[in-house]
């Protein structure tokens, strides 16, 4: 009989053939504690755009598989049996899995399909009335607002926005900020703790600590935090904390985690917690059981390589391209500059005659290289997000390849 160990190996080896997955060396020095081999990325692919979604791991795609064979071998028992050897119990271990990630009880984690799933959920697991108040930034992905703005439209609460300027990283008067535009009838205050668009790190601990004297609840948005930089949420203070799995945990795609604290459990109440917490119930339902065991597997390994020593090599890529950028006539930098503010993501306004998305698909299609065209609502610009699996080779190509193309715009 095939053993478990066994039929990962052949899946493993399987997938390492199919087209567009072959694997090829690295040209530059190794990466930091992730080997391309590991990787199903196309060959000669470089991607700098884990802030929109992180290749996943070929062991962590195996395991994902495994759990899915091991699923549809007994599907009752294993979908809804708790015992410990199903892989339902499995599923619901992720929980505790993620709770040691952010700093959390188990208890305290929803599993979910995302961040905007999670976001989604919290905004309508408040009670909240007509002309009630939510507090935004206007720098939310659409993801994070699209449950505030649905209760907007249909239950009539008002959505307040905090405006932060595009390349101004003063975190006190972001505070300020926040404060001036609490009123009497806010009940939340919900923001990024990294903004999408410049990758500028928000003082989350001093907004929680206001919206508790403000009596609001402080709501944040995770989606480019965990996986690239410590979180701690704890620390932070929030009543909620929303992830994805895709991103920077580098996990299957259609999974994340949601943080609800304990002592705001009953302001915040979602229904899929309304008879118990498990995440297969009567309230959750049957759940994507697989993709938990594999996000649980990708939230090991981001463990396993430890958190500070993730965020210092993904800074350090990051400020590579900062550096580099620095040194081009007509770009305008809008993230952080090295320090405490910065992430993992660094973004540019280019010239006014060369459109983002030309840019975006030139790099894409001369060099192979993937990154984020900015909102054109935000500025005109690119995004970079580097991860453990780049290197500083391949930074230097990129900006090699962007003043390439910036100099082959200039002539056109």
């Amino acid at each position: 009989m095939e053993t478990p160990q066994a039929t990962r190996r052949a899946f493993v080896g399987a997938i390492a053939g199919l087209p567009g997955l072959a694997v090829t060396p690295q040209t530059a020095a190794a990466p930091v504690a992730t080997s391309r081999a590991d990787l199903g990325l196309a060959p000669g692919l470089i991607h700098f755009n884990t802030a929109s979604a992180g290749p996943t791991r070929r062991s962590v795609l195996a395991r994902t598989v495994e759990a899915w064979q091991r699923l549809e071998s007994d599907p009752v028992r294993m979908a809804y049996y708790p015992e410990s050897d199903t892989v339902a119990s499995a599923a619901d271990r992720v929980r505790s899995t993620a709770a040691a990630l952010i700093g959390c009880s188990g208890d305290e984690i929803l599993l979910t399909r995302g961040t905007t799933d999670g976001m989604t959920t919290i905004a309508h697991s408040i009670r909240l009335a007509k002309d009630d108040h939510v507090l935004l930034t206007d720098q939310e992905h659409e993801g994070g607002e699209t449950g505030w703005l649905h209760r907007r439209d249909r239950d009539g609460i008002v959505v307040d926005r905090v405006h932060i300027p595009i390349g101004v990283f003063d975190t006190g008067a972001i505070v300020r900020r926040f404060e001036a535009a609490i009123g009497p009838r806010t009940r939340a205050v919900s923001f990024s703790h990294v903004l999408s668009p410049t990758g500028l790190r928000m003082p989350v601990t001093e907004i929680a600590a206001l919206a508790r004297s403000k009596n609001c609840l402080c709501i944040v948005d995770g989606a480019q935090a965990a996986g690239g930089i410590e979180v701690d949420v704890r620390s932070l203070g929030c009543d909620a904390y929303a992830t994805s799995g895709h991103k920077w945990l580098m996990g299957p795609k259609g999974t994340g985690f949601t943080y609800i604290k304990k002592e705001s459990s009953q302001a915040i109440r979602p229904a899929q917690w309304l008879f118990d917490r498990r995440f297969i119930s009567n309230s959750a339902g049957l759940g994507p059981i697989p993709l938990a065991i594999g996000l649980g597997e990708a939230i090991n390994q981001a463990l396993a390589l430890s958190m500070p020593a993730t965020e210092q090599r993904v800074i350090a890529l990051r400020n590579r391209f900062y550096a580099g950028f620095g040194t081009f006539a007509g770009l305008r930098m809008v993230s952080p500059p090295p320090g405490p503010l910065a992430t993992a993501l660094v973004a540019v306004v280019l010239p006014d005659q060369i459109d983002s998305k030309a840019m975006r698909e030139r790099l894409h299609d001369r060099h192979g290289i993937i990154v984020k065209m900015a909102e054109k609502r935000w500025f005109n610009g690119l995004r970079f997000s580097p991860h453990i699996f780049n290197d500083e080779g391949q930074v230097d190509v990129a900006l090699s390849a962007l003043r390439t193309e910036l100099k082959a715009f200039a002539k056109s």
